[in-house]
């Protein structure tokens, strides 16, 4: 069975980060541990706050990050107020 490469790549990292590094650099989300979540931003909102490298990934940001969070036992949760960090 073939599998495409993935774009990035997830890193949890203390004070409640996820460490996301794709093909242009890296940047944090949100991870709040309470119970388990990723915060993404809404698709729109996303444009306006990712890194320029990143800005028309958010589809394959949503997909990848959604079987990160399966395979992790996380909430995805987007959210338009979601944050978007240097990392």
């Amino acid at each position: 069975m073939f599998r495409r490469r993935q774009t990035f790549r997830f890193e949890p990292r203390w004070k409640e980060e996820l460490v996301v590094t794709g093909p242009g650099g890296a940047f944090v989300l949100q991870l709040p541990m309470g119970v388990l979540s990723a915060c993404l931003p809404t698709q729109d909102a996303w444009r306006s706050q990712a890194p320029a490298w990143a800005a028309d990934l958010w589809p394959e940001l949503k997909s990848e990050l959604g079987r990160w969070c399966e395979k992790n036992d996380a909430k995805l949760l987007i959210e338009e107020t979601a944050g978007v960090y240097r990392a």
